[in-house]
Parts: C-alpha cells; structure tokens; sequence
C-alpha cells in the first residue's frame, strides 16, 4: 500500500498541519473540507498509523505524525528540485535578473561582477536591491530575487548557500567625537564606557532576525536603514559605529574616522563578517544566473575566500 502514496497526500497533510485545521487545509488548496478529511484519512490508512489527533477542538499531529511531516516536507523539497532542474533544460536566457546584497558586501566586488555579466548578456536587466541582515535572506524565500548576498546565518533547506568571502569591519569615530581622544592615547575601551555614548546601527527590515542583536553594546542606539546613513552620522560625530573597511579606507586615511580600540572587538576594534551567496534549491538557475553567480564567486577570491 506504500507504493500508492502521492505527492498531492502529501501537500495535503503539510496544508493541514500549517492551517491547524482541516478547514484552513482545505481553503488554502482551494478544495472542498470532506475533500481534504478523506485525503488525509486514506494516508492514515495506507501508512497504517495515526497522523492526527482529532480528541480536541482543533486536530493536533500526533508523535508520529510530527515525524511523517518531516519526511513528507523533505520528499517534496526533493520533488520540487527535481521538478526545477528539468525545467531549466528547455529554458532559454532569463529576461531580468533581481539580486538582494547585504550593505556590508564590497560593491567593487559586486560590481566587477554585474559588468561580467552585462557583457555576456546585455539584454538582461537587472535590479539590485540593498538589503541588510536578514532581509536578503527573507526576499529569497519570498520569490523576490534569484541570488542573495547576506552575512546573517540562517540556515534554510530550501536555499543553497555557499561562503564567499570575509568582510573586515571596523568600530570607528568622528575625530570630533569625545570617544577620539580616548583612542589617541591607545589605551582600551571597555564596553561599559562605550555603552555611554550613542551607538549607529543598521536595523532589519524583515523579521528573520527579531530579538537578536548583533554588537550592539549602547542602550542608546539610533537605528538606520542603510551603510550610507550610518557613515554620514558617524561622520558628523553623533555616534560610533561598526562599518565594513572597504566604506571607511579613505575616512580613516584622510583623518575623519578613527578606529576605536574597543575590548569588545580587539586593539583595533576590528571583526569580520561571513559572505553567503545564495540561492533557492526549488528554482533553476538560468545562464544570466549562472553567469553572475561564477563571477560573484570569481570577484570575491580578490578579497579571499571565506
């Protein structure tokens, strides 16, 4: 009886167990209730065990049921691979191409790669959208790009990822800033003491990352939306704050930021943030797609590889 599963059983049970009722399963397959209570009791019957739990107000999966779930989503993750890959053999090249980069990214890099593919297809539009933390992250599960470019690491089995690159970052200062002086006489901060001034953060669009902090050491934080807006306030001596090299080279080599040497990240104040580049398991890639990925992975290793 095994044999005589199907993919639909499967949808239908997934469908249930995220609605939280036979109802919401039906209304979002667009099938009728009796359609969908049938479907999941021949699977119950086929598989010879109990999926709900059907004593209370609501259906609740059962032990085994929980188990089964797993193993359904991951046939059909499988399936939907499977179901992409064969689809991009009949393909030709993609009209448009969206790609959601993290603001700590070098654009140098991203942009030597852009211009490789623009010379191999230069029909191919493309839209590039900044997105910080766990925003590139959510656009790829949402369908709204094709590759992400984020430093956040949130695992998810319906995207591939792979570590490009390391991007140095450094807690800097205007010179204006009362934290300067402290920096010229080369003692360390402690974090007590740089908790009593205004910290710049970038703050997450979505909401992958809710909750969480990621060095943020000041309870007075103003929070902004972009690497620009952070580098101009951070210039005008309202806070410190932690911003790639590759933005501040030339700030701190003409003398209007000064790194701060802050126990928290070492003599130099200096951390590193990972680079996955990424893109959805379900979903063929395309040649333009394939093009800016190599190039991405290609452009990155001027940096060094993660």
């Amino acid at each position: 009886m095994l044999d005589a599963l199907t993919l639909d059983q499967m949808r239908v049970l997934i469908a249930v167990s995220e609605a939280g009722s036979f109802s919401g399963g039906a209304e979002c397959l667009g099938r009728a209730q009796s359609a969908v209570s049938y479907a999941i009791g021949n699977l119950e019957s086929q598989l010879g065990v109990t999926l709900f739990d059907r004593s209370g107000y609501r259906p609740v999966l059962t032990p085994e049921g929980r188990m089964l779930l797993a193993d359904a989503r991951a046939i059909l993750l499988k399936v939907d691979t499977l179901r992409a890959r064969a689809r991009g053999f009949g393909e030709g090249v993609e009209l448009g191409l969206d790609i959601a980069l993290d603001p700590q990214f070098p654009l140098t890099v991203a942009s030597r790669a852009l211009k490789e593919l623009q010379n191999a297809y230069p029909l191919v539009s493309v839209r590039v959208l900044s997105a910080p933390l766990g925003e590139a992250i959510q656009l790829l599960q949402q369908h709204h790009c094709t590759l992400a470019i984020s430093g956040i690491d949130i695992p998810d089995p319906r995207i591939e990822r792979e570590a490009i690159v390391f991007v140095p970052r450094a807690a800097v200062v205007s010179t204006s800033h009362p934290l300067a002086n402290r920096t010229a006489s080369g003692e360390s901060i402690t974090a007590a003491e740089l908790a009593d001034y205004v910290q710049i953060v970038t703050e997450d669009p979505s909401t992958l990352t809710r909750g969480r902090e990621y060095d943020v050491l000041s309870p007075g934080t103003w929070r902004v939306s972009d690497n620009s807006i952070k580098h101009a306030l951070i210039c005008a001596g309202i806070g410190w704050g932690n911003l790639p090299l590759w933005l501040i080279e030339r700030d701190l080599l003409e003398g209007r930021l000064v790194r701060i040497p802050a126990a928290e990240f070492g003599s130099e104040g200096e951390t590193v943030a990972r680079m996955w580049l990424m893109h959805r398991t379900d979903e063929h890639l395309g040649p333009a797609a394939k093009t800016l990925k190599e190039a991405l992975i290609r452009q990155s290793m001027t940096l060094g590889t993660a």
